[in-house]
């Protein structure tokens, strides 16, 4: 496995193995490696899911217009027609319908893949009963079909090279059915649109490449995350003037992107989820990159992205959307400023995005500043208060959950390995992974694991011993 190595830049980091990470707020000028989150400029390094028969939507009746779902009755049946063989599109054959499961939990999640594709119906049913392109998508069902996921790191969110720029191979087939076949269920891929777009249009080989890899995680019969990712800070007006502040140039941009993210993937169905932003939020009220945080801008642009995703058509009209929380952090979140979008589609159809890399200085931080550092580097983790920490943190991350009513996916969390002098110790981060995957599963949270391909091969997908141990305390 390689070593991690990320940067924080402006307030992301990337370890070979991370990605954005909310800790650069507490320490602006910190340069780290190990971890990976996209870093700009640094070398070191998102993902869109379509269901079985996803592009069969052209073909009539086929696996993406799946039928009258379950009445949420134990037993009931679910999905309807999903996986009738589709005529065309990414994922050819036909795919096992998903039979009744217990309560409407899952409904319709559970088609095995056939052939080319066929992955599982998409959710189709939950708890409402309902199938099809609208209706079909119930949040807190939704969440426990989305497992234990992991991150494509540091490639199609790269903004010097696409995909290979920040030292990864190429996404290939074999590395995504690997995640499957070890039981990954949710691959979130972050992606760069702005870097290589021209005049605000996205570039057609670039929606094409997403595209293929969303068809590859949702033909394996997992679920995909696509976002707009960091891509330079161009959203929080890193370097704007003033800087920090949302214009009317940005939200115009935003708009755009996310209208044409959303008609390209209109006839993917509910396999793919759609992340509106990534760590974003550093809009402040003074006009400091780490300053007092403004968070009606960052209401303003969650609303803007459901409701300009709904109005694009297919499946977009009810398919689940996940909203950033501010820097994606818990505490600068949970409170009562940050509101939860109004969604056209009903309720029961939004996700909240956090993070995780608390404490940064054990999970992120490359080195020591100076013999005096007033955070210095730790290679341990796993005291009492440590632990406590943590778990004060995720109770308080499912009450804000409970009280705004939306689910949480835990979009990123991980922790370096470190370069000597400063290596982890391995069992503190196998203590550090398995706790937070702990807290988050036993809250209905879904962990989502930060890689750049250190505890994740990008080969056939095995995991590290580390990263195995983690994924085992939850099964």
């Amino acid at each position: 496995m390689a070593q991690l190595s990320f940067r924080a830049h402006a307030r992301r980091v990337r370890f070979g193995s991370f990605h954005s990470l909310s800790f650069a707020l507490l320490a602006p000028a910190l340069v780290v490696s190990g971890l990976g989150c996209s870093s700009e400029g640094s070398s070191g390094g998102s993902a869109g899911m379509s269901a079985a028969g996803t592009s069969s939507a052209t073909a009539g009746s086929s696996g993406a217009q799946v039928g009258s779902g379950g009445s949420g009755v134990s037993g009931a049946p679910s999905g309807g027609v999903s996986g009738a063989p589709s005529n065309g599109g990414t994922n050819n054959g036909a795919g096992a319908g998903g039979a009744g499961s217990p309560g409407g939990s899952n409904a319709g999640a559970g088609g095995a893949p056939a052939g080319n594709g066929g992955a599982a119906s998409a959710t189709s049913g939950g708890s409402s009963g309902s199938g099809g392109s609208s209706g079909s998508i119930d949040a807190r069902t939704l969440v426990k079909a989305l497992g234990f996921g992991t991150n494509i790191g540091n490639t199609l969110e790269n903004t010097t090279t696409w995909e290979t720029g920040w030292g990864q191979p190429l996404i290939t087939q074999a590395f995504i059915n690997g995640l499957a076949t070890r039981g990954i269920k949710t691959v979130r891929v972050p992606v760069a649109w702005n870097t290589y777009a021209a005049n605000g249009v996205i570039d057609a080989t670039k929606m094409d490449r997403v595209k293929q890899v969303v068809s590859w995680i949702t033909g394996a019969g997992m679920y995909a995350i696509v976002n707009i990712h960091w891509d330079g800070g161009w959203i929080n007006n890193e370097n704007g003037s003033p800087p920090f502040s949302l214009t009317n140039e940005i939200k115009t941009k935003f708009e755009s992107y996310w209208k044409q993210i959303g008609t390209a993937f209109n006839n993917v169905d509910h396999k793919l989820i759609f992340e509106g932003m990534n760590e974003e939020g550093s809009w402040t009220t003074d006009g400091q990159k780490y300053g007092t945080p403004n968070i009606p801008p960052l209401n303003e642009m969650n609303q803007l992205f459901v409701t300009t995703v709904r109005a694009q058509g297919g499946y977009n009209a009810t398919r689940a959307l996940l909203i950033a929380g501010f820097n994606t952090d818990i505490d600068k979140t949970c409170v009562p400023a940050f509101t939860v979008p109004t969604d056209p589609a009903g309720a029961g159809k939004l996700l909240l995005s956090i993070h995780y890399y608390t404490p940064w200085t054990f999970t992120i931080k490359e080195k020591n500043d100076s013999a005096t550092d007033t955070q210095p580097v730790s290679t341990t983790w796993g005291t009492t208060a440590e632990k406590k920490a943590l778990e004060d943190a995720f109770s308080k991350l499912n009450t804000c959950s409970t009280d705004k009513k939306i689910p949480i996916i835990l979009g990123e969390f991980g922790v370096t390995r470190g370069m000597d002098p400063y290596v982890r110790q391995a069992a503190s981060r196998v203590a550090w992974m398995t706790a937070v995957a702990k807290a988050s599963v036993t809250r209905g949270i879904v962990p989502v694991l930060w890689d750049t391909g250190s505890e994740i091969s990008r080969v056939d997908g095995a995991f590290s011993t580390e990263f195995q141990q983690a994924f085992d305390s939850v099964k």
